[in-house]
């Protein structure tokens, strides 16, 4: 029903639309490339950071504009990335030309440095290129007393991206994968607790401990205004300017979506309407038709100045089932100028809704600052009677990066604190009949739609990069969680799936409560790029998951190599 809906309108647009780009889609490294100029030139075009994807034209305008402006000094490797965003966006940049290929291949194949297959006429751009992505490499494992096992993990995945615009009108995109994969066994033991394989949501048994899942995303998009555009598919969306989101993040699976994005003098508008899953149910021995759930989002930035953001945020997720009826999608919610929230009280229904705040200030040309407020609820006298309440569940982020460290060129730092109380996220049940909660709480296919942790922790992470070298990059990560996890027949607030009602207490709640647990996750890549977007990583990876209930002590030491080509690395950072 939700696809009927969302198909018609999208459709409808298309018959008056103006020219318009495809996204470049969600890749950590690549975009760090855009936010890095971001910062340095405390300008950053039409971007708006806080919103993700990017626009493909919107990247090359800015690299355009930031090469040719010669107040800026930028180093080799800058100049570098500048001419690899300009090339990987040629059909927009005012460089198109850098793209051509110096050497004639057989079949007309890379006349684009950056397509192995391109056709570039007046009605009509296509670009093709084949996805891989092998890895090959050892998980030590252990949990005492019992002694360390070692296994092989792999990932063997192949596919198809192509993108392109028919008319200067309509733009287009897919990616299409098929994958098996052994993975380390932290990821193993998400995977069965979950039935969800993270970020890609449904799978099937392959051979002995493996996984097979196919993976497919595409949309069509087009400009309405000048100043507004549509998109219409199935894909992930980021709201945010941290390395995790509070808000919009995209660990879950890809889900269906029709996005709106206004973007007009200093303001940009975005409204999302989604269908998700609500239970995967997952069951490898029949087909399962899964429940469905929808999500309405919008949130608006500001521009106060060239280099300070500020943002406002609402979601609200509800199902298409009540204790009453079959409810179907709430129409009321497609309104794109009104709180949800009054919306969800004039309807009597008991809908989700979430309420954030997000900021964003450039300075020194060296450093960001960033930070979100994320209100679940909010009762001021329970938060002022320090009595650990059940309902205070107001999450926060702060972060700040640091570009060209003590002064050496391209080496990068990330700083970022998130703290999520318990029960945050979650709903409740109508009843023993019905779990309502899984329709409502703030989740897709079993998996949070913020941060992979889900409630009742505290996060600190430290991401540090270097780029010696145009082709060499060098990447560390340190992420040190302190949650409080869920035991037997007791939630205590960790879980996003679970139905807040059976919570374990009404007052004396705090961060970190049930089976106290510390994960410290540490990485290690050293990435080169032996052509365009071919790349070999080297990767290692140290997690150790310690608790003080049945004082466990889990270790997962990883060693792998990686062959990528026109795809982004595949993280699994929780």
């Amino acid at each position: 029903m939700m696809k009927k809906y969302l198909g018609g309108l999208a459709l409808f647009y298309s018959v008056i639309s103006i020219g318009q780009s495809v996204y470049a889609p969600l890749n950590d490294d690549y975009y760090h490339l855009v936010d890095r100029l971001d910062i340095k030139a405390e300008n950053s075009g039409n971007i708006f950071t806080g919103v993700k994807p990017y626009l493909r034209v919107d990247i090359a305008d800015l690299a355009d504009k930031l090469l040719a402006d010669t107040t800026l000094h930028w180093s080799k490797v800058d100049k570098a990335n500048f001419q690899y965003l300009q090339d990987d966006n040629w059909e927009w940049s005012n460089n198109k030309d850098s793209a051509n290929s110096k050497h004639k291949f057989i079949w007309g194949l890379y006349k684009k440095k950056t397509d192995f297959y391109a056709v570039n006429k007046k009605n009509f751009r296509f670009q093709l290129n084949p996805v891989a992505y092998f890895t090959l490499g050892k998980d030590r494992y252990s949990n005492p007393p019992i002694l360390p096992v070692t296994k092989t993990v792999y990932l063997n995945t192949r596919g198809v991206e192509l993108r392109g615009d028919i008319d200067g009108k309509i733009g287009f995109y897919t990616l299409l994968t098929d994958n098996q994969a052994v993975f380390p066994q932290y990821t193993v033991n998400r995977i069965t607790s979950s039935y969800a394989l993270p970020g890609e949501g449904y799978y099937k048994p392959f051979k002995i401990g493996g996984y097979d899942f196919y993976s497919a995303n595409g949309y069509v998009d087009f400009n309405i205004t000048k100043h507004i555009s549509t998109q219409f598919g199935q894909d992930k969306n980021f709201i945010g300017d941290g390395y995790r989101s509070l808000m919009l993040s995209d660990y879950s699976s890809n889900y269906l979506f029709w996005k709106i994005d206004t973007k007009v003098w200093k303001f940009e508008y975005v409204n999302i309407f989604a269908e998700m899953v609500a239970d995967n149910l997952q069951d490898f021995t029949a087909d399962a038709n899964y429940p469905r759930k929808y999500m309405a989002l919008h949130y608006l930035t500001y521009h106060f100045t060239k280099n300070f953001d500020v943002g406002l945020f609402e979601s609200i997720t509800f199902g298409n089932t009540d204790s009453i009826h079959n409810r179907g999608f709430d129409w009321y919610y497609l309104n794109p100028l009104i709180f949800y929230n009054a919306v969800e009280n004039g309807l009597g229904a008991p809908d989700k809704d979430h309420v954030g705040f997000n900021f964003k200030w450039n300075f020194l040309h060296h450093f960001s600052l960033y930070g979100t407020a994320l209100l679940d609820e909010f009762d001021l006298p329970q938060i002022l009677a320090h009595t650990g309440w059940w309902g205070n569940k107001q999450a926060f982020q702060i972060g700040a990066k640091y570009i060209d460290v003590f002064g050496i060129k391209n080496l990068d730092g990330q700083l970022e604190f998130n703290v999520v109380p318990p029960y945050t996220y979650t709903h409740f049940s109508f009843s023993r009949y019905t779990d309502y909660s899984y329709f409502a709480n703030y989740s897709n296919f079993d998996q949070p739609l913020a941060d992979p942790n889900g409630a009742n922790f505290y996060e600190g992470i430290g991401i540090l990069r270097f780029q010696p070298i145009p082709k060499l990059t060098l990447t560390g990560k340190l992420f040190v969680t302190r949650i409080g996890l869920d035991t037997a027949g007791k939630d205590y607030g960790s879980n996003v799936m679970l139905d807040y009602d059976k919570r374990v207490s009404e007052y004396g709640n705090f961060i970190g409560q049930g089976a106290k647990t510390t994960i410290v996750f540490v990485s290690g890549t050293v990435s080169f790029q032996l052509a365009r977007n071919m790349f070999i990583d080297l990767t290692a990876v140290i997690r150790n998951q310690s608790s003080d209930y049945k004082k466990y002590n889990n270790t997962d030491d990883v060693i792998s190599a990686s062959f990528r080509w026109n795809i982004a690395k595949r993280l699994q950072e929780f």
